[in-house]
């Protein structure tokens, strides 16, 4: 094995196709969105990804949550779903749930079709256009409150199973948006989040992109945050908030070389997947951010720089 870290893939759609594919450029990890509360569909989904030579690794992006965050009525189904969900990953071999505490409940952004090298189509953010005013708003004290009470509820439970928890930052990481605070905006609130239940279960995902966009430099993040970092987003942008786009791997604002250096060097051995690639000539966009042919150039890319600080060891 080149790298102890997993390449993994966010495929869209979860197709035969493109599973074939993501194993033929070297992934060998995917991640899945929220696949339901059923045990067997979650079953069935591993033997499924099983059958192309990867393994199913982590859930991210799209479990239901809004609720829990601003606590509204049928937050404790939502708290019970999260339970149900962590418990089916442990019995089926899943290791790592990617939540967020997002107010706006996922990530945002102005602009789908911002150009990029060669006309490559990326997502940016611009304060000045974005018109999502949130229904509600929750106070930052309130939604620490939440946040805390959620972990001491599903900490225990994901620590029975052996799941490990990775928050993810909020994105754009920026508060207040539109009158709406927002509480996981840096590596100082990442690591707030670690320390609220202490627990090996209570991780992070360091998302190169949030932090980069931030203004934080990168590389001294993965340090800091070492020993909370349960999976990684490769991502790179230009620009900081309140304005930022996505870029290429190679094409950004971060030192990508050193930002896989720092991980080797920490010993990171945990999923790391590209995240919100460019769209390519030909694709239809309709899916931006995750359309198949970025992923795959990130592929090459990454496996590239894995094996050169491997090598220099």
């Amino acid at each position: 094995m080149l790298n102890a870290m997993k390449l993994s893939a966010i495929l869209t759609p979860l197709s035969d196709h493109n599973l074939r594919i993501a194993s033929q450029v070297g992934y060998t990890d995917v991640v899945a969105t929220f696949p339901g509360y059923n045990r067997d569909d979650l079953f069935r989904l591993c033997d499924r990804i099983d059958s192309f030579g990867l393994k199913l690794s982590v859930i991210e992006r799209l479990v239901p949550h809004n609720k829990l965050v601003h606590r509204l009525p049928g937050w404790e189904e939502q708290l019970d779903g999260y339970k149900t969900l962590i418990g089916n990953m442990g019995a089926v071999g899943v290791s790592t749930l990617c939540y967020n505490w997002m107010p706006s409940d996922d990530w945002c952004r102005t602009s789908v079709d911002t150009h990029e090298r060669g006309g490559a189509l990326v997502t940016a953010f611009d304060i000045d256009k974005f018109e999502n005013k949130p229904s509600v708003v929750t106070p930052a004290d309130a939604l620490w409150k939440n946040l805390e009470e959620f972990l001491q509820e599903v900490v225990p439970v994901a620590e029975n199973a052996g799941v490990a928890l990775a928050i993810h930052p909020d994105d754009p990481p920026m508060s207040p948006v539109l009158g709406q605070p927002q509480i996981v905006t840096s590596s100082q609130s990442l690591a707030r989040v670690a320390g609220l239940v202490k627990s090996q279960a209570n991780g992070i995902c360091l998302c190169q992109g949030s932090l980069a966009s931030a203004g934080e430099d990168v590389v001294t993040a993965i340090h800091k945050l070492a020993p909370h970092i349960k999976f990684v987003h490769f991502r790179n942008v230009v620009g900081t908030v309140p304005r930022f786009r996505e870029s290429f791997q190679d094409n950004g604002d971060i030192d990508m070389v050193a930002a896989m250096q720092a991980y080797h060097d920490i010993g990171f051995t945990g999923p790391i997947r590209p995240d919100h690639v460019p769209t390519l000539d030909g694709e239809t966009n309709e899916h931006p951010g995750y359309e198949t042919g970025g992923r795959l150039y990130a592929a090459g890319y990454m496996l590239g720089l894995m094996q050169a600080v491997q090598k220099k060891t």
